[in-house]
C-alpha cells in the first residue's frame, strides 16, 4: 500500500471504530452475547452451539471483571478493524488502487448487515475475519504458488473452523485449487497433504469433544432447520441479503463484481478465485442458510466490484466516480438500521417506523433486542432481587436461580453480583454442560418467558410471584418474563440432565 492508500484505510478504521463505540454507549447485550461471555468461565474444546475460540476471547475479556458493553466488545472491534485492513490489502493485491480501496471500504461502512454483525460479541465477526484472512492468503498462493502462503492459508482455515463451523463452506471452495493444472502442480510440489494433516490434528480435539457429547452440532442444526431455515425460501434469503448488504452496495458493487469475475475468468488468478467463490456460494445456497451466512463471502466479492469501476469504467470516464460516490453516500442512511448509533428514543422516532413489527399485546416490536436490553436486564435483576430478598434466611442459603433461556441465566451471572443474587443455571444450550451436580436445593427461583407451566413438571410447589412486561419484544413469547418460587424438587440434578439431554435447544 502506498501512503495515500494507508491514509484511506486509517480514515475508515477511525470512523468505523467511532461508530461502534457510539453504538456501545446506546446498547445493552444481545441475548447470545450473554452465553458467549459465560463460556469464558468454562474453557473447553467445544460447546453445544459453536467451536471453542470464542470462549478463549471471552476468558481474556472476563479478566477485566466488568459487565461493561465496551469491555465485552473489545475483540469484536479489533476484528472489525482487521477486516477493513485486509479487505483493503486484498483489493490492492488484486490490482486495485486508491479509488477501488475507497469504494470497497465505503461499501462495508454503509452495509447495515456488516454494522450489526461486526458490532456484537459473537462468532460471526471472527468468522468474517478469518474468512477474509484465508481468502487473502488463497489469493497470494494462487499468484505466487509459494509454500509460505499455503501455510498461512492453513493456519487461518484452522482458526476459522475453531471459530464457526460455516468455515466448511470456504474449505469446499478451496477444491478449486485442484481444477487448474498450475495450482495443482504447486500443491503437490509443496506436499499439501501435510497441511491437511496439520489441519485435521488441530481440529481433532473439537471433533472428539463433539463425539463425546453425542454431536450436539447435529441436534442444533436439525432444530434450526425445523424452526427457522425450512420456513424461508432461497429467494427470501437472497432478498434479505440484498437488504442487509444495502441495495446500493448490491447494485453498484456486487453486480459489477460478478461481471468482472465472468469477464476475466480465463486469467489464472481470477479463474481460481472465481471458481472458489462460485462453489462456496452454491453450497451456501443449497444448504439454505440464513442471509448473514453469506456475509464473509460478500467481503471477498466486493473488491472485484470496486476494481471493475476503477479499471474498466473510471479509468476512461473519471466523471463516473462522482455519481457512484453520491449513491454510496445516500446509502449511508441505512447505517442506523444495523447498529444503535442513535439513542433509543431517537431510534423509535427515526428508524423503528420502517421496520416495526406489530405484536399482539405489545407496544413496540423492536427488531434487535440490544437496543433495549440495558433497561430490560436492570429491571429483571431488581425484580429477582426483590423475590430473593423476600425469602427466609434459611432458604436463601442454598437457593439457586434457574434461567429457562440461556440469556436469562447469563444475565443473572453477569449482573447478579451487584444485586447480591445467587448463581444461575440453565439446561438451555451450552449451559447444559455447566449445571450443578448432586441434590437440588429445596428452593429454586425460576425465571422464564411465557412458556406455560414449565416448572410444574419438576417441583411439587410452584408459585408465580412476578411478571415483567417487555413492551419492546418482537415476539409474543418474550412479552413477559415470569419469576417463580419453586419448592420441593421431584428429582436431583443428575436426573434433570438426563431429562434435558435431547432438549437443550428447546
Amino acid at each position: 500500500m502506498n501512503k495515500q492508500t494507508r491514509l484511506i484505510v486509517l480514515f475508515f478504521c477511525i470512523i468505523k471504530l467511532i461508530l461502534h463505540l457510539i453504538a456501545d454507549s446506546h446498547s445493552g447485550f444481545q441475548g447470545d452475547e450473554l452465553l458467549h461471555i459465560e463460556t469464558g468461565k468454562y474453557l473447553a474444546f467445544g460447546y453445544m452451539e459453536f467451536p471453542p475460540l470464542i470462549a478463549v476471547l471471552a476468558f481474556i475479556q472476563n479478566l477485566f471483571q466488568s459487565n461493561s458493553v465496551f469491555i465485552h466488545h473489545l475483540f469484536s472491534h479489533i476484528a472489525t478493524l482487521l477486516i477493513i485492513i485486509y479487505v483493503a490489502k486484498t483489493t490492492v493485491a488484486l490490482g486495485g488502487k486508491n479509488i477501488a480501496v475507497f469504494l470497497v471500504l465505503f461499501a462495508i461502512f454503509i452495509a447495515p448487515g456488516f454494522g450489526r454483525s461486526q458490532q456484537l460479541f459473537q462468532p460471526v465477526v471472527f468468522s468474517q475475519l478469518f474468512w477474509v484472512l484465508s481468502f487473502y492468503q488463497l489469493m497470494l498462493f494462487v499468484k505466487k504458488l509459494d509454500k509460505k502462503s499455503l501455510w498461512y492459508l492453513t493456519v487461518f482455515c484452522i482458526l476459522g473452523f475453531l471459530t464457526k463451523y460455516d468455515s466448511i463452506f470456504f474449505l469446499f471452495g478451496l477444491s478449486s485449487l485442484l481444477f487448474f493444472k498450475r495450482t495443482r502442480i504447486a500443491l503437490f510440489q509443496h506436499k499439501f497433504w501435510i497441511n491437511g494433516i496439520v489441519f485435521l490434528l488441530c481440529i481433532l480435539p473439537n471433533i472428539i469433544w463433539q463425539f463425546n457429547n453425542d454431536f450436539p452440532l447435529f441436534q442444533m442444526t436439525e432444530r434450526l432447520y425445523e424452526t427457522q431455515l425450512d420456513k424461508i425460501s432461497r429467494l427470501e434469503i437472497m432478498i434479505n441479503l440484498v437488504m442487509a448488504i444495502n441495495p446500493v452496495v448490491s447494485l453498484f458493487l456486487l453486480v459489477p463484481a460478478l461481471f468482472y469475475l465472468i469477464r476475466y475468468k480465463n486469467k489464472s488468478v481470477v479463474g481460481v478465485l472465481s471458481i472458489a467463490i462460485g462453489l462456496t456460494f452454491l453450497l451456501l445456497l443449497y444448504k439454505n442458510g440464513k442471509s448473514y451466512y453469506f456475509f464473509p463471502l460478500i467481503l471477498t466479492l466486493l473488491p472485484f466490484g470496486a476494481i471493475f469501476w476503477e479499471q474498466i469504467v473510471i479509468s476512461k470516464r473519471k466523471w463516473v466516480l462522482y455519481p457512484i460516490s453520491s449513491f454510496l453516500i445516500l446509502g449511508a442512511v441505512l447505517i442506523p438500521f444495523g447498529m444503535p448509533v442513535y439513542g433509543f428514543n431517537r431510534y423509535l422516532e427515526k428508524v423503528y417506523p420502517y421496520e416495526k413489527k406489530d405484536i399482539e399485546g405489545g407496544t413496540y416490536g423492536v427488531k434487535y433486542d440490544e437496543y433495549y436490553t440495558q433497561e430490560k436486564w436492570e429491571t429483571t435483576m431488581q425484580d429477582v432481587q426483590y423475590v430473593y430478598n423476600s425469602l427466609p434466611n434459611n432458604e436463601k442459603e442454598h437457593c439457586l436461580i434457574w434461567g429457562k433461556h440461556y440469556a436469562q441465566a447469563g444475565a443473572v451471572n453477569l449482573f447478579g453480583e451487584a444485586y447480591n443474587l445467587p448463581k444461575a443455571f440453565s439446561y438451555h444450550g451450552s449451559f447444559f454442560s455447566w449445571t450443578p451436580k448432586g441434590k437440588m436445593p429445596n428452593i429454586i427461583i425460576g425465571l422464564s418467558y411465557q412458556v406455560g407451566d414449565f416448572f410444574k413438571s419438576y417441583f411439587e410447589e410452584v408459585t408465580l410471584v412476578k411478571s415483567i412486561y417487555n413492551p419492546y419484544a418482537d415476539n409474543e413469547e418474550e412479552l413477559y418474563q415470569r419469576i417463580y418460587i419453586c419448592r420441593k424438587p421431584k428429582q436431583d440434578f443428575e436426573k434433570m440432565k438426563r431429562l434435558f439431554k435431547n432438549r437443550i435447544f428447546e
